[in-house]
């Protein structure tokens, strides 16, 4: 079978992952790959100054996916407030979380050619900064763009979801908590 997906340069930032082949809706494209770290060595080994770019997907509450160390081609999908994608944590059957996953798949029906993207949804407390937003500002292009790749964490406690969307960018977090 043909590979559905390559790397190419992208008018959204940098590079992309684009579609080789029709992808259709609610098919699996990829799992995100990389070397599997805990929240707390993910901290220590990237914990310096934001860049606003990062490879680190949170797996769970015990392990971080480093895709700067194994990684895929699943790194390079980039954000988009209007995705045609969703990424989301998929626990193993046998309930060890070293063996949970990341998924992306295809929220619509995606062309042959067309860049694939999701929403990186990364949460934070509290307001966004004029910083913050300069930092992780957004490229999308979209007509409802927010210009920013962050979102503000609803304060009221959500519902565990089965397939809970996964949050990215690590050090966004850890900031926070040491801010």
């Amino acid at each position: 079978m043909a590979k559905k997906i390559e790397r190419r340069n992208s008018k959204i930032h940098g590079n992309g992952v684009f579609a080789t082949r029709r992808i259709r809706k609610g098919e699996e494209v990829v799992e995100y790959k990389g070397r599997l770290i805990t929240h707390d060595e993910a901290d220590e080994t990237y914990g310096g100054e934001d860049t606003g770019h990062t490879f680190l997907f949170t797996l769970n509450d015990k392990y971080v996916v480093d895709a700067n160390v194994g990684g895929n081609i699943a790194r390079w999908i980039n954000h988009s407030c209007a995705p045609n994608c969703i990424a989301y944590t998929e626990g193993h059957k046998s309930g060890k979380k070293k063996k949970d996953r990341v998924v992306i798949e295809a929220l619509r029906e995606i062309r042959k050619g067309e860049e694939l993207t999701y929403d990186y949804e990364i949460g934070i407390d509290g307001p966004i900064t004029a910083a913050e937003r300069k930092l992780w500002v957004c490229h999308c292009g979209a007509p409802e763009c927010t210009g920013t790749l962050l979102k503000v964490k609803p304060r009221r406690k959500q519902a565990v979801r089965k397939k809970t969307q996964a949050r990215t960018k690590a050090r966004v977090r850890q900031r926070r908590k040491a801010a």
